[in-house]
């Protein structure tokens, strides 16, 4: 199993930010391609005030800053330049849906799609979407905002494919109050059947259950996704959940065995949350660097050996 896409985190709301320009960018691009990535996801457009590109509706309704860099534009060239796929994570307000104003987040994100599918839907690269509101059980009114939303996107798109990236709330996740794989099982039946035709790809984030409870965690992903005619990918964490300090790149060790458990799984595609911070020989973080040079020996290994 290799990754063969990532996500971009433009705001970095909870990560440093590493102050990129279009050089900057352009290099990380550059080298993505070199590893294999063929598919890159904006996480969100916007969080909060901070947002991606001059969003007139969003400064109006939401009085977001202007941002001094269209990353959205930047981002679609670069995926055009480099043969990418791209898709467009939408606005997150940080507030409405959390507080269960599902309705709020749905019309925001309606009107988001609406202005960047006029914007820049003519660039070949633009996929399909991220719906980025991630849950991990049947949240209020989560299944509605998805459901709308992603035939909305659909609809405005002439029917490109959308995707989610919820997570498992293991132990990592919910320290006393886990989910054991049973009820897991059971919520995300519900939630699929609920999202059915409204989302084609579904990702689970892979870092809030301890490693040998993995294999079970993906094999039923996968039984689901396939039960309600949608692909399943893994979202393979690049940064490590088990350190005190959030968040710092992975030990290498932690991310293969995620890697190989997906692998024996048959999982359709591996992403990563995500390269240019935790896995990039350009990264602000030096043992990231390292990272990138011992997924890079695995990656040819396993290249040669085909």
């Amino acid at each position: 199993m290799l990754i063969t896409g990532t996500f971009l985190d433009e705001i970095s709301h909870d990560i440093p930010h590493q102050n990129w320009g279009e050089t900057e960018w352009d290099r990380d691009f550059a080298c993505m391609k070199d590893a294999g990535i063929d598919t890159v996801i904006l996480i969100r457009c916007g969080h909060k005030r901070f947002i991606t590109y001059p969003s007139d509706f969003l400064m109006k309704t939401e009085h977001c800053y202007n941002p001094p860099l269209d990353l959205v534009d930047l981002f679609l060239r670069l995926a055009d330049k480099y043969g990418m796929s791209f898709y467009f994570g939408l606005y997150d307000s940080g507030v409405y849906w959390h507080n269960g104003e599902c309705i709020r987040e749905l019309e925001l994100s309606k009107a988001v799609a609406e202005e960047v599918w006029s914007k820049y839907g003519h660039h070949k690269s633009f996929t399909g979407w991220y719906l980025n509101c991630e849950i991990s059980r049947g949240s209020i009114g989560m299944i509605h905002l998805y459901h709308d939303l992603g035939n909305f996107v659909k609809t405005v798109s002439d029917g490109l494919t959308t995707l989610i990236s919820p997570y498992i709330a293991g132990i990592k996740a919910s320290p006393g109050n886990a989910v054991t794989i049973a009820e897991h099982e059971k919520a995300w039946n519900t939630i699929l059947a609920g999202i059915q035709g409204a989302v084609d790809i579904i990702a689970f984030q892979d870092g809030h259950c301890l490693y040998e409870e993995l294999p079970d965690y993906l094999k039923i992903n996968l039984d689901l996704a396939k039960k309600y005619g949608m692909k399943s990918w893994t979202n393979c964490e690049s940064f490590d959940r088990d350190m005190p300090i959030h968040f710092l790149p992975i030990k290498w060790e932690k991310m293969k065995l995620k890697l190989e458990a997906a692998a024996k799984c048959g999982i359709d595609k591996a992403i990563t949350f995500e390269f240019s911070h935790f896995m990039s020989p350009n990264s602000m973080y030096p043992s990231a660097h390292g990272l990138f040079d011992r997924y890079m020996e695995y990656r040819n290994e396993l290249l040669r050996n085909r």
